[in-house]
């Protein structure tokens, strides 16, 4: 069969991308090997300020009301709301982000980020001294929820496959095929695994292995919390807590020391939310890149050949905007950002 795009991974970086393209009347193919990925396990996290100096995320700005709009119009679709918007309540524990945010104050770009400070006695949930920073316009998105959803629609609208990709099945001439698939290009959308791609793998993945408790707990509590970790309450009196952060790979399966790390952590601004009873514990790899700055792009050798890969933290927020611009770069040869730009490698 004949296709425009064969786009491996369905992932929330192969989903966004493959709805773009199908709302632009293009032929898909999706493969997928229907293994749980990073995306089903992430936090789904948008908060655009981060770090110990309360920096923007670059771009921010353009990149927020694009992920708005591109979930608000998912869950005008499927009637269904994926993005939940609430604001985050920060614990400034160090000296650095008690100066970093006096600093903030100073600067217009960030009143529309950042709010008020809470006091103890108005959070009482919480047992620090230290006082709380309210981050406006931080959400977070249901990630599995949505990509059951789309899978579920790209199998009605018969261009989803499930299989494994075998790298050596793959045949590039003027086009591509890929056992009895052909198509004008084939976009890589594999999280991690980008890594073992012979095309690509050369570019400098960072992956992080992360894990994310499950919790049911008792608090009325209502803001997602940030210490350092992150914790997100959900309904039902469910809440998220996470995440660990390690380069090591090699162990993929969910451990009892990040579980014990994760709750410890928790307990040294509530007891009583450490103490709740969990109820899952999920590993998730994510694909973080060296510069920090994900992989968009065409093969300079192989045209036929693209990446949409290595968002990070970072893919709820970025990947709206980007499948956008890549899918007009695709279409009509328009510009990409620089930054993202998978030439600035493979050059």
């Amino acid at each position: 069969m004949q296709y425009d795009f064969i786009i491996v991974g369905q992932g929330l970086a192969g989903s966004l991308l493959a709805w773009r393209l199908l709302q632009n009347d293009c032929r898909i193919l999706i493969v997928d090997n229907a293994a749980e990925n990073a995306s089903q396990i992430a936090a789904g996290l948008i908060n655009p300020v981060t770090g110990l100096r309360l920096v923007k995320t670059a771009g921010v700005d353009a990149f927020l009301p694009l992920a708005r709009q591109c979930y608000a119009e998912l869950a005008s679709y499927f009637k269904c709301n994926f993005y939940i918007e609430q604001p985050m309540l920060r614990l400034l524990r160090k000296p650095e982000e008690k100066l970093a945010y006096t600093k903030r104050q100073q600067d217009q770009q960030y009143d529309c980020y950042l709010g008020r400070l809470f006091a103890r006695a108005e959070f009482p949930e919480c047992s620090s001294t230290d006082p709380w920073l309210e981050q406006t316009q931080t959400g977070y998105l249901l990630t599995r929820p949505l990509l059951q959803q789309l899978k579920t629609y790209f199998i009605a609208s018969g261009c989803y496959l499930a299989s494994s990709f075998n790298y050596p099945e793959l045949e590039i001439a003027k086009t591509v095929s890929w056992r009895q698939y052909q198509a004008k290009r084939i976009i890589f959308c594999e999280g991690f695994l980008g890594m073992q791609n012979p095309w690509f793998a050369h570019l400098p993945f960072q992956p992080v292995k992360g894990e994310i408790l499950t919790l049911q707990h008792g608090s009325r509590l209502q803001n997602m919390l940030n210490y350092g970790e992150w914790f997100i309450p959900l309904s039902g009196q469910q809440a998220r807590v996470g995440a660990t952060f390690s380069h090591d790979l090699n162990q993929t399966e969910p451990s009892v020391a990040a579980r014990t790390a994760l709750l410890y952590n928790l307990a040294q601004i509530s007891p009583s939310l450490a103490a709740s009873q969990v109820l899952a514990q999920h590993v998730g790899v994510r694909p973080s890149t060296l510069d920090k700055q994900p992989f968009v792009g065409l093969h300079p050798r192989y045209p036929q050949l693209g990446i949409f890969n290595g968002f990070g933290a970072k893919g709820s927020l970025l990947i709206p905007a980007l499948s956008q611009q890549f899918v007009q770069h695709l279409l009509h040869d328009a510009a990409l950002p620089k930054e993202c730009h998978v030439q600035r490698y493979l050059a």
